[in-house]
Protein backbone atom coordinates (compact mmCIF):
# COMPACT_ATOMS: atom_id res chain seq x y z
CA UNK A 1 0.00 0.00 0.00
CA UNK A 2 1.29 3.50 -0.80
CA UNK A 3 0.17 6.70 0.15
CA UNK A 4 0.45 10.12 -1.27
CA UNK A 5 -0.35 13.51 -0.02
CA UNK A 6 -2.24 16.32 -1.83
CA UNK A 7 -1.61 19.94 -0.93
CA UNK A 8 -4.71 21.86 -1.66
CA UNK A 9 -5.23 25.64 -2.57
CA UNK A 10 -6.23 26.70 0.44
CA UNK A 11 -3.01 25.58 2.25
CA UNK A 12 -4.80 22.15 4.11
CA UNK A 13 -3.71 18.56 3.14
CA UNK A 14 -5.34 15.47 1.77
CA UNK A 15 -4.13 11.98 1.90
CA UNK A 16 -4.95 9.99 -1.16
CA UNK A 17 -4.05 6.21 -0.15
CA UNK A 18 -3.48 3.37 -2.97
CA UNK A 19 -3.63 -0.31 -2.71
CA UNK A 20 -2.31 -2.50 -5.31
CA UNK A 21 -1.75 -6.28 -5.05
CA UNK A 22 0.90 -8.07 -6.85
CA UNK A 23 0.04 -10.64 -9.48
CA UNK A 24 -0.46 -13.80 -8.77
CA UNK A 25 -1.57 -12.96 -5.44
CA UNK A 26 -5.00 -13.81 -4.16
CA UNK A 27 -6.70 -11.11 -5.79
CA UNK A 28 -5.81 -8.44 -7.85
CA UNK A 29 -7.38 -5.32 -6.48
CA UNK A 30 -6.39 -1.71 -7.00
CA UNK A 31 -8.23 0.35 -4.60
CA UNK A 32 -7.75 4.47 -4.41
CA UNK A 33 -9.94 6.59 -1.98
CA UNK A 34 -10.67 9.51 -4.44
CA UNK A 35 -10.13 12.90 -3.25
CA UNK A 36 -13.65 14.91 -1.98
CA UNK A 37 -15.33 17.19 -4.05
CA UNK A 38 -14.53 20.48 -4.10
CA UNK A 39 -14.41 22.02 -0.65
CA UNK A 40 -13.92 25.39 0.11
CA UNK A 41 -12.48 25.29 3.88
CA UNK A 42 -9.38 27.04 5.25
CA UNK A 43 -8.14 25.81 8.36
CA UNK A 44 -10.17 25.47 11.64
CA UNK A 45 -13.13 27.21 9.20
CA UNK A 46 -11.16 30.88 9.83
CA UNK A 47 -11.47 32.83 7.48
CA UNK A 48 -8.68 33.57 4.82
CA UNK A 49 -8.34 37.52 4.75
CA UNK A 50 -8.78 39.45 7.59
CA UNK A 51 -11.62 41.32 8.10
CA UNK A 52 -11.95 45.33 6.71
CA UNK A 53 -11.48 47.48 9.95
CA UNK A 54 -13.31 49.81 8.11
CA UNK A 55 -16.30 51.11 10.00
CA UNK A 56 -19.66 50.97 8.11
CA UNK A 57 -21.15 54.70 9.12
CA UNK A 58 -17.24 55.89 7.75
CA UNK A 59 -16.80 54.25 4.68
CA UNK A 60 -20.06 53.53 3.59
CA UNK A 61 -21.03 56.98 4.33
CA UNK A 62 -17.72 58.30 2.53
CA UNK A 63 -19.00 56.23 -0.80
CA UNK A 64 -22.23 57.60 -0.22
CA UNK A 65 -21.75 61.32 0.26
CA UNK A 66 -19.09 61.18 -2.25
CA UNK A 67 -21.19 60.09 -5.17
CA UNK A 68 -24.26 62.47 -4.03
CA UNK A 69 -21.42 65.49 -4.17
CA UNK A 70 -20.04 64.87 -7.61
CA UNK A 71 -23.27 63.98 -9.60
CA UNK A 72 -24.69 67.31 -7.52
CA UNK A 73 -22.39 69.60 -8.74
CA UNK A 74 -22.88 67.93 -12.56
CA UNK A 75 -26.43 68.49 -11.87
CA UNK A 76 -25.82 72.29 -10.69
CA UNK A 77 -24.06 72.88 -13.94
CA UNK A 78 -26.47 71.71 -16.42
CA UNK A 79 -29.16 73.54 -14.54
CA UNK A 80 -27.47 76.73 -14.53
CA UNK A 81 -27.07 76.72 -18.40
CA UNK A 82 -30.41 75.92 -19.02
CA UNK A 83 -31.71 78.76 -17.04
CA UNK A 84 -33.10 77.00 -13.46
CA UNK A 85 -31.51 79.17 -10.99
CA UNK A 86 -33.09 77.05 -7.75
CA UNK A 87 -32.53 73.82 -9.16
CA UNK A 88 -28.29 75.11 -9.73
CA UNK A 89 -28.31 77.04 -6.12
CA UNK A 90 -29.39 73.32 -4.32
CA UNK A 91 -27.10 71.33 -6.34
CA UNK A 92 -24.28 73.37 -5.47
CA UNK A 93 -25.33 73.75 -2.00
CA UNK A 94 -25.65 70.01 -1.63
CA UNK A 95 -22.55 69.21 -3.52
CA UNK A 96 -20.48 71.42 -0.60
CA UNK A 97 -22.58 69.60 2.03
CA UNK A 98 -22.03 66.46 0.63
CA UNK A 99 -18.41 66.90 0.09
CA UNK A 100 -17.83 68.10 3.75
CA UNK A 101 -19.40 65.06 5.47
CA UNK A 102 -17.73 62.33 2.86
CA UNK A 103 -13.95 63.97 3.97
CA UNK A 104 -15.16 64.11 7.56
CA UNK A 105 -15.88 60.20 7.50
CA UNK A 106 -12.52 59.41 5.44
CA UNK A 107 -10.30 61.93 7.81
CA UNK A 108 -12.63 59.90 10.98
CA UNK A 109 -11.56 56.46 9.35
CA UNK A 110 -7.89 57.57 9.21
CA UNK A 111 -7.84 58.50 12.49
CA UNK A 112 -5.86 61.62 11.95
CA UNK A 113 -6.11 64.65 9.78
CA UNK A 114 -2.76 64.66 8.33
CA UNK A 115 -2.77 61.34 7.20
CA UNK A 116 -4.97 63.08 4.28
CA UNK A 117 -2.40 65.70 3.75
CA UNK A 118 0.38 63.04 3.71
CA UNK A 119 -1.06 61.40 0.65
CA UNK A 120 -0.61 64.49 -1.30
CA UNK A 121 3.15 64.19 -1.24
CA UNK A 122 3.01 61.93 -3.91
CA UNK A 123 0.95 61.53 -7.20
CA UNK A 124 0.74 58.29 -7.93
CA UNK A 125 -1.46 57.01 -11.06
CA UNK A 126 -1.23 52.84 -10.08
CA UNK A 127 -3.03 53.66 -6.52
CA UNK A 128 -6.70 54.50 -6.29
CA UNK A 129 -6.18 56.77 -2.99
CA UNK A 130 -3.46 58.95 -4.56
CA UNK A 131 -5.68 59.73 -7.42
CA UNK A 132 -8.83 60.14 -5.28
CA UNK A 133 -7.05 62.22 -3.06
CA UNK A 134 -6.12 64.71 -5.78
CA UNK A 135 -9.17 64.47 -7.68
CA UNK A 136 -10.92 65.62 -4.19
CA UNK A 137 -8.25 68.38 -4.10
CA UNK A 138 -8.57 70.07 -7.42
CA UNK A 139 -12.55 69.10 -6.82
CA UNK A 140 -13.23 70.75 -3.46
CA UNK A 141 -11.98 74.25 -4.10
CA UNK A 142 -13.98 74.86 -7.30
CA UNK A 143 -17.01 73.42 -5.80
CA UNK A 144 -16.73 75.36 -2.52
CA UNK A 145 -16.10 78.64 -4.82
CA UNK A 146 -19.47 77.82 -6.60
CA UNK A 147 -21.38 77.51 -3.72
CA UNK A 148 -20.07 80.44 -2.38
CA UNK A 149 -20.67 82.75 -4.98
CA UNK A 150 -24.08 81.73 -5.84
CA UNK A 151 -25.21 82.26 -1.88
CA UNK A 152 -23.09 85.91 -1.97
CA UNK A 153 -24.86 87.18 -5.53
CA UNK A 154 -21.45 88.09 -6.32
CA UNK A 155 -18.33 87.16 -8.79
CA UNK A 156 -21.01 85.79 -11.05
CA UNK A 157 -18.44 84.78 -14.12
CA UNK A 158 -16.13 83.43 -11.79
CA UNK A 159 -18.61 81.42 -10.12
CA UNK A 160 -20.01 79.88 -13.27
CA UNK A 161 -16.33 79.33 -14.35
CA UNK A 162 -15.92 76.80 -10.82
CA UNK A 163 -19.49 75.56 -11.40
CA UNK A 164 -18.26 74.60 -15.22
CA UNK A 165 -15.10 73.25 -13.39
CA UNK A 166 -16.71 71.21 -10.34
CA UNK A 167 -18.74 69.80 -12.90
CA UNK A 168 -16.22 68.29 -15.15
CA UNK A 169 -14.48 66.94 -11.78
CA UNK A 170 -17.67 65.58 -10.52
CA UNK A 171 -18.24 62.25 -12.18
CA UNK A 172 -14.61 60.86 -11.22
CA UNK A 173 -15.71 62.15 -7.92
CA UNK A 174 -18.47 60.29 -7.87
CA UNK A 175 -16.59 56.91 -9.45
CA UNK A 176 -13.31 56.90 -8.18
CA UNK A 177 -14.36 54.99 -4.66
CA UNK A 178 -15.78 52.15 -7.10
CA UNK A 179 -11.70 51.53 -8.03
CA UNK A 180 -10.49 52.29 -4.45
CA UNK A 181 -12.62 49.63 -3.42
CA UNK A 182 -12.21 47.07 -6.07
CA UNK A 183 -8.37 47.27 -5.68
CA UNK A 184 -8.72 45.25 -2.38
CA UNK A 185 -8.22 41.93 -1.54
CA UNK A 186 -12.41 41.47 -0.65
CA UNK A 187 -13.58 38.90 -3.14
CA UNK A 188 -16.94 40.83 -4.09
CA UNK A 189 -15.42 44.14 -4.41
CA UNK A 190 -12.17 42.72 -6.38
CA UNK A 191 -14.39 40.58 -9.04
CA UNK A 192 -16.74 43.58 -9.28
CA UNK A 193 -14.39 46.25 -10.81
CA UNK A 194 -15.70 45.78 -14.07
CA UNK A 195 -19.46 47.12 -12.96
CA UNK A 196 -18.96 48.53 -10.21
CA UNK A 197 -18.20 52.18 -11.96
CA UNK A 198 -21.23 52.16 -13.63
CA UNK A 199 -23.42 50.95 -10.94
CA UNK A 200 -21.82 53.66 -8.40
CA UNK A 201 -22.17 56.06 -11.46
CA UNK A 202 -26.10 55.20 -11.60
CA UNK A 203 -26.54 55.41 -7.59
CA UNK A 204 -24.75 58.97 -7.78
CA UNK A 205 -26.95 59.96 -10.43
CA UNK A 206 -29.97 58.67 -8.81
CA UNK A 207 -29.26 60.92 -5.53
CA UNK A 208 -28.57 63.82 -6.76
CA UNK A 209 -31.49 63.50 -9.06
CA UNK A 210 -33.56 63.04 -5.77
CA UNK A 211 -32.20 65.60 -4.00
CA UNK A 212 -32.99 68.18 -6.95
CA UNK A 213 -36.30 67.05 -6.59
CA UNK A 214 -36.92 67.33 -2.85
CA UNK A 215 -35.08 71.04 -3.10
CA UNK A 216 -36.60 72.83 -6.67
CA UNK A 217 -40.31 72.92 -7.84
CA UNK A 218 -41.21 70.81 -9.97
CA UNK A 219 -41.01 73.79 -13.31
CA UNK A 220 -37.38 73.52 -12.63
CA UNK A 221 -36.51 69.81 -11.54
CA UNK A 222 -36.29 68.65 -15.49
CA UNK A 223 -32.99 67.48 -15.28
CA UNK A 224 -32.99 65.88 -11.81
CA UNK A 225 -35.88 63.74 -12.90
CA UNK A 226 -34.18 62.46 -16.14
CA UNK A 227 -31.21 62.03 -14.01
CA UNK A 228 -32.88 60.07 -11.59
CA UNK A 229 -34.54 57.54 -13.97
CA UNK A 230 -30.82 57.26 -15.65
CA UNK A 231 -29.16 56.85 -12.83
CA UNK A 232 -31.69 53.91 -11.69
CA UNK A 233 -31.50 52.17 -14.51
CA UNK A 234 -27.82 52.39 -14.84
CA UNK A 235 -28.01 51.03 -11.45
CA UNK A 236 -30.24 48.40 -11.82
CA UNK A 237 -28.41 46.81 -14.87
CA UNK A 238 -24.97 47.27 -13.52
CA UNK A 239 -26.02 45.42 -10.62
CA UNK A 240 -27.61 42.63 -12.48
CA UNK A 241 -25.07 42.43 -14.62
CA UNK A 242 -22.24 42.03 -11.94
CA UNK A 243 -24.43 39.47 -10.10
CA UNK A 244 -24.88 36.96 -13.04
CA UNK A 245 -20.79 37.34 -14.09
CA UNK A 246 -19.96 36.56 -10.64
CA UNK A 247 -21.83 33.24 -10.14
CA UNK A 248 -21.42 31.81 -6.68
CA UNK A 249 -19.30 34.85 -5.86
CA UNK A 250 -22.42 37.08 -6.17
CA UNK A 251 -24.22 35.30 -2.99
CA UNK A 252 -23.46 38.00 -0.75
CA UNK A 253 -24.84 40.65 -2.86
CA UNK A 254 -27.68 38.46 -3.45
CA UNK A 255 -28.46 37.80 0.15
CA UNK A 256 -28.02 41.86 0.39
CA UNK A 257 -31.87 43.11 2.06
CA UNK A 258 -30.04 46.35 1.43
CA UNK A 259 -29.36 45.82 -1.81
CA UNK A 260 -32.74 44.81 -2.55
CA UNK A 261 -34.24 47.60 -0.83
CA UNK A 262 -31.77 49.91 -2.73
CA UNK A 263 -33.22 48.96 -6.05
CA UNK A 264 -36.97 48.81 -5.08
CA UNK A 265 -36.66 52.49 -3.54
CA UNK A 266 -34.61 53.67 -6.49
CA UNK A 267 -36.82 52.70 -9.08
CA UNK A 268 -39.71 53.53 -7.37
CA UNK A 269 -38.58 56.76 -7.06
CA UNK A 270 -37.27 57.78 -10.45
CA UNK A 271 -40.59 56.50 -11.82
CA UNK A 272 -42.72 58.53 -9.47
CA UNK A 273 -40.92 61.48 -10.07
CA UNK A 274 -41.49 61.07 -13.75
CA UNK A 275 -44.80 60.84 -13.47
CA UNK A 276 -46.89 61.99 -10.41
CA UNK A 277 -44.00 64.56 -9.85
CA UNK A 278 -44.13 66.67 -12.68
CA UNK A 279 -47.40 67.96 -11.29
CA UNK A 280 -47.24 67.32 -7.34
CA UNK A 281 -44.76 68.96 -4.93
CA UNK A 282 -45.83 66.39 -2.20
CA UNK A 283 -44.99 63.17 -4.94
CA UNK A 284 -41.91 64.93 -5.92
CA UNK A 285 -40.70 65.01 -2.30
CA UNK A 286 -41.54 61.66 -1.71
CA UNK A 287 -40.04 60.67 -4.62
CA UNK A 288 -37.14 62.35 -3.78
CA UNK A 289 -36.36 61.25 -0.36
CA UNK A 290 -37.17 57.52 -2.22
CA UNK A 291 -33.80 57.94 -4.29
CA UNK A 292 -32.20 59.64 -1.58
CA UNK A 293 -32.16 56.52 0.46
CA UNK A 294 -32.33 53.89 -2.11
CA UNK A 295 -28.86 55.15 -3.15
CA UNK A 296 -27.58 55.10 0.58
CA UNK A 297 -29.37 51.45 0.80
CA UNK A 298 -26.79 50.43 -1.99
CA UNK A 299 -23.53 52.17 -0.54
CA UNK A 300 -24.26 50.35 2.25
CA UNK A 301 -25.23 47.05 0.84
CA UNK A 302 -22.08 46.54 -1.24
CA UNK A 303 -19.88 47.74 1.77
CA UNK A 304 -21.75 44.64 4.08
CA UNK A 305 -21.56 42.31 1.25
CA UNK A 306 -18.10 42.76 0.81
CA UNK A 307 -17.22 42.34 4.53
CA UNK A 308 -19.54 39.28 4.25
CA UNK A 309 -17.24 37.92 1.42
CA UNK A 310 -14.36 38.19 2.97
CA UNK A 311 -15.07 36.60 6.57
CA UNK A 312 -15.94 33.62 4.54
CA UNK A 313 -13.06 31.52 3.30
CA UNK A 314 -14.86 29.67 0.42
CA UNK A 315 -14.88 32.89 -1.50
CA UNK A 316 -11.40 33.58 -1.15
CA UNK A 317 -10.49 29.76 -1.70
CA UNK A 318 -13.41 29.82 -4.84
CA UNK A 319 -11.73 32.90 -6.65
CA UNK A 320 -8.08 30.45 -6.24
CA UNK A 321 -9.74 27.56 -7.86
CA UNK A 322 -10.68 29.55 -10.89
CA UNK A 323 -7.74 31.34 -11.20
CA UNK A 324 -5.37 28.16 -11.46
CA UNK A 325 -8.23 26.45 -13.23
CA UNK A 326 -7.58 29.18 -16.12
CA UNK A 327 -3.86 29.38 -15.96
CA UNK A 328 -3.32 25.58 -16.31
CA UNK A 329 -6.12 25.68 -19.43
Amino acid sequence: MTSQTDVRLDGSAELRTEREATPGSAGHRRERLKPSQATFDSYYGLPVLNEPTWRAQDIAGYLFLGGLAGASSTLAAAAELTGRPRLARAGKVAAVCALGGSLYSLIHDLGRPERFLNMLRVFKVTSPMSVGTWILTAYGPQAGFAAAADLAGRFPRLGRAATVGAALAGPAVATYTAALICDTAVPTWHEGFREMPFLFAGSAAAAAGGLGMLAAPPSEAGPARRAALLGAAAECVAAVRMERRLGPLAEPLKRSRLLRAGEVLVLAGALAGMTAGRRSRIAAVAAGAALLAGSACTRFGIFHAGVESANDPKYTVQQQRRRLAREIT
